[in-house]
């Protein structure tokens, strides 16, 4: 579990990383590898690149159709952070519920 959340993390550290996933999720589509460098001011090969480390962090998946590589969004793997931070989230809640407890009853 953990190494999956670092892969994640890793994988979204990245604004291009980001903006390829968020290009996706918000195409709603699969985009051909060229569409999405066409967007980038980088190379071909470094938005490839992107999207390796997208696909090893499972938040895109590549499939090949004919000669073009079609990549697919898969933001469901985010859901994997967001229980993780959930967990952070209540704890803090609780905290933050008794100290106020703590003062109302001072």
């Amino acid at each position: 579990m953990q190494q999956k959340i670092d892969k994640i993390f890793k994988a979204i550290a990245d604004p291009t990383r980001r903006e390829i996933l968020h290009a996706l999720v918000v195409a709603s589509v699969a985009l051909p590898i060229t569409d999405i460098s066409a967007k980038f001011d980088i190379s071909r090969q470094g938005v490839t690149k992107h999207i390796k480390i997208l696909a090893d962090a499972n938040l895109v998946e590549i499939k090949k159709n004919g000669r073009e590589q079609m990549i697919y969004p898969n933001p469901k793997s985010l859901k994997t952070v967001s229980d993780w931070l959930k967990f952070y989230e209540n704890f803090w809640d609780d905290k933050l519920k008794n100290l106020a407890n703590y003062l109302d009853n001072k």
